[in-house]
């Protein structure tokens, strides 16, 4: 039975004491002082004058307007439909805010919930777009869960005791840009006043990074649940690094992942892949607030979705509630029965919880709640006006926030001093009685590496067979396994293919679900994903915003188009995620084009921002991890090879290291002085090396550039890139089993691009390089060719 927490009394499952257990204490008495009293908070006049009208509001606090507001367009599916009907009336009255509140309630807060409606409303209607409704109706959700609810410190936004929040509905940011300015976390009345415009705090949507207490970039839709249940994987592994033994919620270590999420992030398909990897984890430090309105940008979603939602999450294995603020004769927004909510979800250990909340977007709007235009467009001047009439505001005043309720919601600011004083009790004891733990988390929380790290990697012999780069990465993984704790990953169900397994290291999983093959526990170190790729992209990005270890996660490079929209988040939020791709070209052979990947090298590189690298060997694999690993500020993508690629002479050819610069000269041209640049990546880094020796024995000087990684051969200084491609040899040739796309900006106009622009077959690899033209031969007439387009003196006479 799921449980309503909408009624007087809280339920077995939502007692909890009957109320939040309060991270942040108790408030003091004497507030936060005369500072915050001086905070500039006075009123902007709707004609722009300046001037402060005459107090309004309290004449019109406690009014009875009797306003009709939509509740639906029509009926629900009936596992949706509220117990307020069709069609019914809102009629209660707004300025009072009117629900149950807890026992800590004051006027005080409900005036501070209503100043939130009030900004959401003012600053999308400045600026002429954004989205003002759900900020309206979720206000006292956020004011609850960040003066309550949360354990955070406004003035220390990356303190490692936190909590975390994760607006997953990032188009509603105003919703998380308002608490931060009741709160304090350094955003001002000028902050909102610039929504969405050049150079604010406060973009269009909330952008890690960027501004002081948003914990991830969110925006895409459902993106922000994935980050969240990688959040609450890496604070588990966390606390497996670093006090596994400590009896639950004992620990410095334990903190709780809060998100809210909207209709629409439940309908993306991702939200389906994390919310299934959370329930099989046994998350119990992950919260999801699902704001269920029933209102999309094309209104009613009762057009596109009904299905049984929380049922859904209740088959996925979370702990399930519901809190109907519609449930009455009337809207009435229960603080109490989902502070209930939120207590019951504190007390579930062993399982996330799930919280439906049933609101009304845009509410208190008299016409426009409950709409699709409530949703992403603003309100207008009239209606506007008759909200803020309706919450007790001036209607004549822009972003009105009295004094007195500034400084009441900054005692917030008391309340997390209190609790981190005693965070900081817990943290010292365990620091004093566990010294080794302690300087690692302090070297983890620094991102640096141990001394001596690079010694264990392994070196590779001279081997015309060799092995492929996938397996060789496979031994990196192995060797940095002992030295690296931080370090961690698996694969979308593809771990041997991939070779991202760490011999010998545990599972990450619930005891009850290992399996024979897979042995570990809550606080192991594979992680297996299942067939979900665009889940473990996310996953993958909430570890690495949660701080301290470093994820890494495989599939075939094909399979990256599933990954595609958090790999773009990673680019944009500088996140050090690593992606073992491997499968890359139609060297895979037998799977044909379904698994082939052809154009996704070039798509890869198109992000801003990702490294993309796909090492020719062995070795240059070696160094690529490493240097991968030296970043903390890029996402990287390893391309590798299913077919064994020949591990380069080192002693003839030149070093590996060259990798760590994006491209080097592996085979300089007799004499020193190139004719010719053949530029190879990864497979086909050996059909150069073979067109050279052809090259070379007809006279050609010939020079190979290995090319492993663009992006880090653009960083380079412009000597050296002159260097490796000197501007005055044009004939140069480019060899990658992939479409052409981006290398003519490094082989010029003179240059020639042996490439793939068709979907590969089902053969033999080795009948496919020859069949498509990967041969040595086809490098060799290319070069040629690029010979005679140059005007070079090595261009082969004409014929005839």
């Amino acid at each position: 039975m799921v449980p309503n927490c909408s009624s007087g009394r809280a339920s077995t499952d939502c007692r909890g004491a009957g109320v939040v257990r309060d991270p942040l204490a108790a408030p003091p008495a004497s507030g936060v002082g005369g500072a915050l009293a001086r905070a500039r908070v006075a009123p902007t006049t709707a004609d722009g004058s300046g001037r402060v009208p005459r107090d309004r509001s309290a004449a019109r606090r406690g009014t009875q307007l009797a306003r009709a507001g939509r509740i639906r367009s029509g009926p629900a599916p009936a596992h949706r439909r509220s117990t307020l009907g069709a069609r019914a009336l809102v009629t209660e009255n707004a300025s009072a805010t009117t629900g149950g509140y807890p026992g800590w309630w004051t006027d005080l807060d409900r005036r501070a919930v209503d100043t939130a409606r009030v900004l959401a409303m003012d600053a999308v209607q400045k600026v002429g777009n954004g989205h003002p409704g759900t900020a309206m109706s979720l206000a006292p959700v956020a004011y609850l869960l960040f003066q309550r609810a949360m354990r955070h410190d406004p003035t220390d936004p990356g303190w490692a005791g936190r909590d975390r929040f994760v607006l997953s509905c990032g188009h509603s940011s105003l919703t998380l840009y308002n608490q931060l300015y009741l709160s304090g976390y350094g955003l001002e009345l000028d902050d909102i006043r610039a929504l969405r415009t050049w150079g604010s705090l406060t973009p269009g949507h909330p952008e890690y990074g960027h501004t002081a207490g948003v914990e991830t970039t969110t925006g895409p839709l459902g993106q922000g649940i994935g980050n969240a249940v990688g959040m609450a994987m890496a604070a588990r592994r966390e606390r497996g690094l670093f006090d596994p033994d400590a009896p639950a919620g004992s620990s410095p270590f334990d903190h709780h992942i809060w998100v809210i999420a909207s209709d629409g992030d439940i309908e993306e398909g991702i939200s389906h892949e994390a919310s299934a990897i959370a329930g099989h984890q046994q998350l119990g430090n992950l919260t999801l607030i699902y704001d269920d309105n029933h209102i999309s940008i094309e209104d009613d979603t009762a057009i596109a979705h009904s299905e049984d939602v929380v049922a859904r999450y209740e088959a996925y294995g979370w702990h399930v509630q519901r809190v109907d603020w519609t449930a009455g004769e009337s809207y009435r927004e229960d603080v109490a029965a989902l502070e209930r909510a939120l207590a019951a979800t504190r007390a579930e250990t062993t399982r996330p919880s799930f919280v439906a909340l049933r609101t009304v977007i845009g509410w208190p709007a008299p016409n426009l709640q409950n709409t699709g235009k409530a949703h992403g467009a603003a309100l207008g001047t009239s209606e506007v006006a008759a909200t803020k009439e309706r919450l007790g505001f001036d209607p004549d005043q822009t972003f009105e926030v009295a004094p007195e309720v500034l400084v009441h919601a900054r005692t917030v600011l008391d309340r997390s001093r209190q609790a981190r004083a005693g965070w900081q009790r817990t943290f010292d004891a365990w620091r004093a009685g566990n010294p080794e733990r302690a300087a690692l988390f302090d070297r983890l929380a620094g991102r640096d590496l141990p001394a001596g790290w690079t010694e264990v990697l392994p070196t590779f012999p001279a081997d015309p067979k060799g092995m492929a780069t996938r397996k060789a990465s496979g031994a990196v993984l192995a060797a940095l396994a002992p030295v690296l704790p931080e370090l961690w990953g698996g694969s979308a169900d593809l771990a041997e293919s991939n070779n991202t397994t760490m011999a010998g290291e545990p599972s990450f999983v619930p005891t009850a679900h290992q399996t024979k093959q897979w042995r570990g526990g809550p606080y192991g170190r594979t992680l297996h994903f299942g067939i979900r790729e665009h889940a473990m992209g996310s996953v993958l990005n909430g570890i690495a915003l949660h701080g301290g270890t470093r994820p890494y996660g495989g599939t075939f490079l094909v399979f990256s188009d599933y990954m595609r929209p958090s790999v773009r988040l990673a680019a944009l939020m500088r996140l050090p995620v690593t992606y073992v791709w491997t499968h890359d070209s139609i060297g895979l052979g037998e799977d044909g084009p379904t698994h082939q990947p052809v154009e996704h090298l070039a798509t890869l590189r198109a992000i801003p921002g990702l490294d993309v690298v796909r090492p020719a060997d062995a070795n240059e694999t070696v160094v690529a991890w490493r240097t991968v690993l030296e970043r903390t500020d890029h996402p990287a993508g390893l391309c590798l090879s299913r077919q064994d690629v020949p591990t380069v002479d080192r002693s003839v050819f030149g070093s590996a290291e060259g990798t760590a610069r994006g491209g080097y000269v592996l085979a300089e041209a007799s004499g020193g002085t190139p004719a010719v640049i053949l530029l190879g990546t990864g497979s086909e880094v050996q059909l150069c090396v073979a067109a050279r020796d052809q090259l070379e024995a007809a006279g050609t000087p010939t020079r190979v550039v290995s090319m492993p990684c663009v992006e880090w051969f653009r960083e380079q200084d412009t000597t050296y890139q002159d260097e490796v491609l000197p501007p005055t040899v044009r004939a140069r040739v480019s060899v990658e089993a992939a479409i052409g796309m981006g290398w003519r900006e490094l082989v010029g106009d003179a240059g020639e691009i042996v490439s793939l622009e068709h979907f590969g077959a089902s053969a033999a690899f080795s009948v496919l390089l020859e069949r498509f033209g990967f041969t040595a031969d086809r490098v060799v007439t290319a070069a040629r060719a690029s010979l005679v387009r140059a005007g070079s003196t090595f261009a082969p006479a004409a014929d005839g």
